[in-house]
């Protein structure tokens, strides 16, 4: 017996008006739906910030080193530094 796909969720994507005015205007006059312009605006962006992208990743992983104090670091917001002028983690 073949196992069907499983469907894949769609999220709907809340946007104030004006941008919705936009989104709409866009996809009438390139003849797209409001789903593929959003879809296709959300790649071009992301490639032109593809190095901001980049750098915010490796800013994420350079706090994640598996210790305490990057969790801590991580869940609160604190520098390595504020955590230590506070007492410090004992690992």
């Amino acid at each position: 017996m073949a196992v069907a796909p499983k469907a894949v969720r769609q999220s709907p994507l809340k946007v104030d008006p004006e941008t919705d005015r936009l989104i709409s205007q866009g996809a009438h006059f390139l003849g797209l739906t409001k789903k593929d312009l959003v879809a296709e605006a959300v790649r071009v962006y992301l490639e032109q910030r593809r190095e901001d992208l980049r750098a915010g990743m490796v800013d994420a992983l350079q706090v994640l080193d598996g210790s305490l104090k990057s969790d801590v670091m991580l869940l609160t917001g604190l520098t390595a530094e504020e955590i230590d002028a506070v007492g410090g983690i004992d690992e």
